[in-house]
């Protein structure tokens, strides 16, 4: 059999590379009980990379002149606390909330920045250890960028979503709480018709502004990570219509995969730095506003 006739398609190959390692087929659109088992490897393993290079940092800290690493993690735990300062007021909460946010977005640059390592590296290793167990190299699968799995992001902006209960609670109290859902954002009246369809009106929009935020949290994250690894899918491509052609014509394709990776590339460490900076910002909000009075 030729190479061509064993190579997969296009279409193939984008659909191998979207399809997650998972404890067993999932047959609905919402199961609970389907786990995508390399989106949570990855992110507790970079999670845990993410916590000892901030510990690393801060056990070898001098206060002499700090090398590069240390001025780096200042910077950034600086930027974060004075972003901390402007939008949450209460000074007890942001011994929490600043560094929760810090978390947040180092853990989310360091799951971003997997989408620079080669398209085809990670799942290939996992492909050769796979095919060593016995199993079928063809369901070897395997998707290294955590961001750009739905769940993972939900799962963060519903996180995100139940620290802002807890701070409507702990600070408004069960029944300030109560009184500001059914009285915000159209008021009250004091007859009791027009405050009963005000309330429910006002009780009806407070629960549709948290659905709307928590959905949009998650999902502007996974958007824009998800189309970036398809950007890369699409330019790993090119690479491999030249590959299999080793016509003179195609090394056009050559030049342009290398032009386009190279350029793509450049442009995703803006975009993945751009992200986690927006969802911690948006985390710090959405905090800030469970501490605000309407």
């Amino acid at each position: 059999m030729s190479a061509e006739e064993q190579a997969p398609t296009a279409s193939e190959y984008i659909v191998h590379h979207l399809t997650h390692w998972q404890n067993k087929p999932q047959t609905e659109i919402v199961d609970f009980t389907v786990f995508n088992i390399d989106s949570l490897f990855f992110s507790i393993l970079i999670g845990v990379i993410g916590c000892l290079l901030l510990w690393k940092a801060a056990r070898n800290a001098t206060s002499g002149v700090p090398g590069r690493f240390q001025a780096a993690v200042e910077i950034l735990v600086e930027m974060v606390e004075g972003e901390a300062k402007g939008i949450v007021h209460n000074a007890k909460s942001r011994k929490l909330v600043a560094p929760l946010a810090l978390t947040i977005f180092v853990w989310i640059f360091l799951l971003n920045a997997m989408d620079l390592l080669p398209l085809d590296l990670l799942p290939q290793l996992w492909a050769l250890i796979y095919g060593a167990t016995g199993h079928d190299v063809s369901h070897a699968y395997l998707r290294s960028v955590p961001t750009a799995d739905l769940s993972v992001t939900m799962g963060m902006s519903v996180s995100v979503l139940v620290i802002c209960l807890v701070y409507n609670v702990k600070n408004k109290g069960i029944g300030g709480w109560a009184h500001e859902l059914v009285s915000a954002p159209f008021g009250t009246s004091k007859n009791p018709i027009f405050a009963l369809i005000l309330g429910v009106i006002n009780l009806a929009m407070q629960l549709i502004e948290f659905v709307a935020k928590t959905v949009s949290h998650g999902m502007r994250l996974f958007g824009n990570m998800y189309a970036g690894e398809l950007v890369f899918m699409l330019i790993a491509l090119l690479g491999g219509a030249w590959a299999f052609s080793f016509q003179p014509a195609s090394l056009m394709l050559l030049l342009l995969h290398v032009v386009a990776g190279w350029s793509w590339a450049v442009f995703h460490i803006l975009i993945i730095t751009l992200q986690a900076f927006v969802f911690m910002m948006l985390a710090l909000v959405y905090i800030g506003q469970a501490h605000d009075s309407h």
